[in-house]
């Protein structure tokens, strides 16, 4: 599925800004392309960013250790679910009900 494999381009992406040293790339940088990255992340077409949020997960188990969890939370991270919901106010706050008791 394509899906799946935009998924692991993102992952890649998203692994490379958060586990590349500082002195290898500048963290000002490394920040705003992650900003950037959630702004185009939430303006997807909601049914593919619905498929996408669920292939995380999927290729979460490809990775190892540090890895594997940043990939099996980047919806979380991005904020993917609330982005899915923002036009269903009961569900938006039970996700924001659900993301204050976990932290």
């Amino acid at each position: 599925m394509i899906v799946t494999q935009i998924a692991r381009i993102i992952a890649n992406f998203i692994l490379f800004l958060n586990l590349t040293g500082d002195e290898a790339l500048a963290p000002d940088m490394a920040v705003q392309m992650m900003e950037d990255l959630a702004n185009d992340l939430q303006a997807l077409d909601k049914g593919f960013l619905r498929e996408l949020v669920d292939a995380f997960p999927v290729i979460a188990p490809e990775y190892s250790g540090e890895a594997q969890q940043l990939v099996f939370n980047i919806s979380r991270g991005f904020h993917l679910e609330e982005a899915l919901a923002s036009d269903d106010p009961v569900k938006l706050a039970e996700l924001e009900a659900r993301r204050e008791a976990e932290d």
